[in-house]
């Protein structure tokens, strides 16, 4: 069966004002993890899960982005010569794919930079792939929501359980309903309540599949947290005219979005790095004696 979800939203638009002064001339997005930019994971995961057409939402200084997507012919040549194919390998990855660029002049919030997609979507369902998080299972997230809409028909996001002292930092579910297991009806959504108002702890992580009928809602969203067009705000009113169903993702999310999140995860990937992996557990080794020494 032919699979119906080929299009991908990637929002790369933000200032990356959390790792200043890296990010003041450089796309936070292409800040490397051991040698891979973290937009380049969330491309690879899109591909992986059968997305052909992408459309990355990018602003000001986001143009290494292009760049770094785009072919370099002298580059592939050199390492063809060379016959270094396994670099070359690396660089062609994701050369497969349809690749598409818009601006978000202004930052009104991510459900702003998602609006401006309408056109690209179309009538199709889609996913948005947010890229703060990055996934890590046997079968892509991206690939469970699109699997998952083939046989429900019906916009769902992903949700992970988090402490609840930390449910201001997402948007919030409060579930409904267990269609089956790990699969929620969803009575409301919100955005960044604070631990004493939060429906539960189920968190909404970073990829979401939606139909089009969310670009009217989005076209008319009135400004929330933070006074942006949160995207969240508008799959809530999309819910009161399409339930929307939430799925428990169990496998692994890496936060790149803040400073420690970002370590943890450069860490974590450079010990599963076949270049690096043993000379850094030897380094992490020999750091932890020297730590329990000082102590």
């Amino acid at each position: 069966m032919t699979q119906i979800v080929k299009k991908a939203i990637i929002p790369a638009a933000g200032l990356g004002t959390r790792f200043l002064p890296a990010t003041k001339a450089m796309a936070k997005e292409m800040l490397p993890i051991v040698d891979k930019p973290t937009i380049q994971f969330i491309v690879e995961e899109a591909r992986a899960s059968g997305i052909t057409d992408i459309l990355i939402i990018t602003g000001k200084a986001k143009r290494p982005i292009e760049d770094h997507f785009d072919a370099n012919f002298e580059l592939e040549a050199n390492l063809k010569d060379k016959k270094q194919l396994e670099l070359l390998k690396l660089v062609e990855e994701t050369t497969d794919v349809n690749l598409y660029f818009m601006r978000q002049s202004k930052p009104k919030g991510l459900g702003h930079a998602v609006s401006l997609g309408k056109t690209f979507v179309g009538d199709d369902p889609f996913v948005v792939m947010l890229g703060d998080d990055l996934m890590i299972d046997d079968l892509p997230l991206t690939k469970q929501l699109i699997d998952n809409y083939e046989e429900t028909k019906r916009a769902t996001l992903a949700v992970m359980e988090v402490p609840r002292e930390e449910t201001s930092k997402y948007g919030i579910i409060s579930p409904l309903s267990e269609v089956r297991d790990g699969l929620y009806e969803v009575d409301y959504f919100v955005e960044k309540p604070m631990p004493d108002n939060a429906p539960s702890n189920l968190a909404i992580i970073g990829r979401y599949l939606l139909t089009p009928a969310i670009f009217d809602i989005l076209d008319h969203q009135a400004p929330g947290a933070g006074g942006e067009i949160q995207l969240t705000d508008a799959i809530d009113t999309l819910n009161q005219t399409e339930q929307v169903l939430a799925y428990l993702f169990a496998g692994e999310r890496y936060d790149v979005g803040d400073k420690f999140g970002f370590m943890k995860t450069s860490i974590t990937y450079g010990l599963r790095h076949p270049e690096v992996k043993d000379q850094l557990r030897e380094f992490i080794i020999g750091l932890g004696k020297e730590l329990t020494q000082e102590n």
